[in-house]
């Protein structure tokens, strides 16, 4: 009972710091340059990191299926498999998975650092509030860079399977990226790019409050920070899941 009691305290703390974060987001003037160094801070440790995931991946999905469809007599679907998979399941997830691997952890060090140094409450004794300061930065930084990393993704994801699909395997070229406008639309792209800014803001409110609730200790911050991560990683493969499953519905896949 103690522990359901506690849960259920933390996912309070959790919607208020969010909430209250919401609360000032209109204010620009006062949490602008925040954003910038946060955006700048994301982008800086995940490009490359989301670069080198994407590039194999795509391969081997391209490998994968191209060796089956090549079984089957259907060289020109594994473009199809690759760009599909990718815009609408691998770069959202793939995005997000970074902003919390290695962004949020960031923001859950740096903030649980603040507060064991008792940062945060001389804020608060000088009439500035640390979640107004700190903590809606953060949110927009993330749901901001996660939106931008998915471009990177797709492009890094179409090049290593274009790599394998037609220069190992032999695909033309015209059939690997037929595969980009035939079974994929406009609102796939779109319900990407809404999933990836979701993904981002649950990251960033994860870590943030992680990192204003953890005990006053070094040790507390890295139970916080695996913590974080840890919660991340659940919520957005089950919001990954809630949002295809909507999606399908209301927008059946067409059939070709």
């Amino acid at each position: 009972m103690a522990r359901l009691t506690g849960t259920l305290g933390q996912v309070g703390d959790l919607f208020i710091i969010t909430l209250e974060g919401f609360r000032r987001t209109w204010d620009v003037r006062s949490w602008f340059w925040e954003f910038v160094h946060q955006c700048w801070f994301l982008t800086r440790v995940t490009s490359v990191p989301v670069l080198l995931v994407s590039l194999p991946l795509g391969a081997t999905v391209a490998l994968q299926v191209g060796d089956l469809a090549w079984q089957l007599g259907a060289q020109s679907a594994t473009g199809s498999a690759v760009f599909t998979g990718t815009v609408r399941e691998v770069a959202p997830m793939a995005s997000a998975l970074l902003i919390a691997g290695a962004g949020g952890s960031a923001m859950t060090s740096d903030i649980g650092a603040r507060h064991i140094r008792d940062e945060l409450a001389a804020m608060e004794a000088m009439a500035v509030n640390p979640i107004h300061r700190l903590v809606t930065p953060r949110l927009w930084a993330a749901s901001t860079v996660a939106v931008l990393l998915v471009p990177l993704v797709i492009l890094a994801a179409a090049g290593g399977g274009y790599f394998f699909n037609v220069i190992v395997q032999g695909t033309t070229p015209g059939a690997y990226f037929d595969g980009a406008t035939r079974l994929l639309s406009l609102s796939d792209l779109l319900v990407t790019l809404f999933k990836a800014w979701i993904f981002g803001f649950v990251a960033a409110m994860v870590s943030c409050s992680m990192g204003m609730k953890c005990d006053t200790s070094p040790a507390g911050v890295g139970r916080a920070v695996n913590k974080a991560t840890v919660v991340t990683f659940l919520l957005v493969f089950t919001l990954n899941y809630v949002i295809s499953t909507i999606y399908f519905l209301a927008y059946p896949p067409r059939a070709y």
